[in-house]
């Protein structure tokens, strides 16, 4: 008879790549390997650190050598009533105050994303249900409104879309973001944008008087102008090309657009980041900024995936890099420091950034503060409660 082992001496569900030779007829367990959706940036669904439970995807002998593709992975959309819908935020690096963001998960799917760990509070993956099950706030417009209607409501620049995007593809049919537009631009409040979609061409009817009253600047998001990368790292945001036709567009309409270089990443976008300025630049562009790659999180396992899916020839180098930049850690939190980086590679970073800015003429002419003047308190009627009346000597009925 063969001996049986503890239930405690088994191995973990975790440990799906061990083989335990006293258990007879148990064949060793391979697990399945990463393999690219075409649309999605995360190249599994890794478990949230909120999670109890482990799971690992393995080969369970049906996968055919031919495979190249996983499955398409549909987006699903579901409605949330918000209980409320301005962020407030206290931390020195960050050059706004008060954020709001219509959606919950990005169907822009950019691997790099530091929202991605949100989804760990709704018991999600910051991995793929990241970008594939998306919580619209469909009551953002009215909450806005009521809180703007305060009586102590004080305004200030609302930065719109910064965790995830304002204007991801279902943005085209929900047009919460618009609603939103709608609400600030009766009230006359000052707001930012800042978007990787071409789809906010479709506002500038609202959003080019804004910015002549000096109450909205947009900025557009560019990486990389290579395609082929940008389509990996940014699968569903739009093309590099079709961006820069965005700030050209935004531009003639009037608007005050920055172009944000984030994120840098070594040997991957940071070789574009000269051609990146002076193509927005030449797009029209009139400010810009960077921000090298951060890894909170699940972002660096994410983001570790991608790299073995997609560079895997230079993959320990652009770790390397981001270690050296971050203290021998793949990412340090410190407001000092998070969004540079520290070190030789960090101010090399720096320094060719800023002689491209001082070369394309960006930056000269610091934009003063948005108008908190024309701001006009909105009229909220709250709904009336109808009750049936009783005689005052009535009696209460139980039922």
């Amino acid at each position: 008879m063969i001996p049986l082992k503890p239930i405690s001496d088994l191995p973990a569900r975790s440990d799906v790549d061990r083989h335990d030779p006293d258990l007879p007829g148990e064949a060793p367990v391979v697990e399945r390997p990463l393999v690219a959706r075409k649309g999605r940036g995360a190249v599994g669904n890794i478990q949230g650190r909120y999670e109890v439970d482990s799971r690992a995807a393995f080969d369970d002998g049906w996968s055919h050598e031919d495979d190249t593709d996983a499955p398409t992975l549909r987006t699903h959309v579901f409605d949330e009533r918000a209980k409320s819908i301005l962020t407030r935020n206290q931390s020195p690096d960050i050059p706004f105050g008060v954020s709001l963001n219509p959606y919950r998960g990005c169907e822009h799917g950019c691997i790099y994303c530091f929202a991605r760990p949100t989804h760990s509070y709704l018991g999600l993956s910051p991995g793929l249900d990241f970008e594939s099950q998306i919580y619209a706030k469909v009551n953002a417009a009215e909450l806005l409104e009521r809180e703007l209607a305060k009586p102590g409501y004080t305004p200030e620049p609302i930065a719109l879309g910064v965790s995830t995007d304002a204007y991801q593809p279902i943005e085209r049919e929900r047009r919460i973001t618009r609603a939103v537009i709608e609400v600030l631009s009766r009230a006359g409040h000052p707001f930012a944008s800042i978007t990787k979609s071409s789809l906010i061409e479709r506002d500038i009817d609202l959003l080019a008087p804004m910015a002549e009253r000096n109450l909205f600047s947009a900025a557009i998001t560019i990486t990389t102008l290579d395609p082929v990368i940008a389509r990996t790292l940014e699968p569903r945001a739009a093309a590099p090309a079709r961006r820069l036709k965005t700030i050209r567009a935004l531009a003639d309409a009037g608007i005050s657009v920055a172009v944000s270089i984030a994120p840098v990443i070594p040997f991957v976008t940071e070789p574009d980041m000269e051609r990146v300025i002076e193509a927005c630049r030449d797009a029209g562009a009139s400010a810009a900024s960077y921000i090298v790659l951060r890894l909170p999180w699940e972002v660096s396992p994410l983001f570790e995936q991608w790299l073995a899916a997609h560079f895997p020839d230079r993959a320990e180098r652009v770790l390397g890099r981001v270690r050296e930049m971050r203290g021998g850690k793949n990412y340090d939190a410190s407001f000092a420091t998070r969004m540079k980086g520290t070190g030789l590679w960090a101010e090399l970073i720096r320094q060719r950034f800023t002689q491209a800015v001082k070369r394309c003429g960006l930056n000269e002419h610091r934009r003063g503060a948005m108008d908190m003047s024309l701001f006009e308190r909105p009229v909220v009627t709250k709904p009336v409660s109808v009750q049936a009346k009783r005689p005052d000597d009535a009696q209460l009925s139980l039922f």
